[in-house]
């Protein structure tokens, strides 16, 4: 029997059947949200937490608002998986603790914070105008930079040092990214990492 124009090509796109379908909506699924995520980000970093409306960032992502709540909700919980970071503290650490401070600090400069739209420095924006955004950064150092440091750190203090460790740290990206206080926007990463490595690795491992 003769086919339709066509009917052959349909019939092959359809071939995998459900399962095939099931994978492809999958994916479709998984680039939709990493849309909404990425568009969630840019519109709290523009206007702040309280400001951000599940509409606008529906819009940026070139969603409808029902999509938005579909993969995430609402805006708190949308916000929250927003600004999740890690740092990569195993990719990071070495037998030397003036590499793994130097490497900390280069990764901060270079990466996590100079990105302004990356989760990090969303965080750091919206938590200048935001009590929710915040205590969710306090949370947040707390876990993922304090509490890590302070378990590698063979010297007395080990929780305070950490805590200074992660001052400083946040300190130098929001006077350099989020306030642009000219001295150290200005500077080079080199001369920051310089100046600034002994200072940091003089608190995690004073005796080294």
């Amino acid at each position: 029997m003769t086919e339709a124009p066509g009917q052959a090509t349909r019939r092959a796109a359809g071939s995998g059947g459900p399962a095939k379908e099931a994978a492809l909506d999958e994916r479709k699924g998984e680039r939709t949200r990493r849309r909404i995520l990425t568009a969630a980000r840019r519109k709290f970093a523009e206007v702040g937490y309280e400001r951000a409306t599940i509409r606008a960032i529906a819009s940026e992502a070139d969603v409808d608002k029902s999509s938005v709540i579909q993969h995430f909700g609402c805006k708190q919980d949308l916000f929250r998986e927003a600004v999740q970071w890690r740092i990569p503290h195993d990719e990071l650490t070495t037998d030397d603790p003036g590499h793994t401070v130097e490497n900390r600090l280069r990764g901060m400069l270079d990466n996590w914070a100079a990105d302004p739209d990356s989760p990090m420095a969303v965080l750091l924006r919206t938590s200048m105008t935001s009590d929710e955004a915040a205590e969710l950064l306090r949370r947040h150092v707390t876990a993922e930079v304090t509490d890590h440091i302070a378990a590698t750190i063979e010297a007395p203090d080990a929780r305070l040092r950490a805590a200074l460790f992660s001052a400083i740290m946040m300190g130098v990206a929001t006077q350099r990214y989020l306030l642009h206080m000219p001295d150290l926007a200005e500077a080079d990463v080199e001369d920051i990492v310089r100046i600034a490595t002994p200072l940091l690795r003089s608190l995690v491992a004073p005796d080294a």
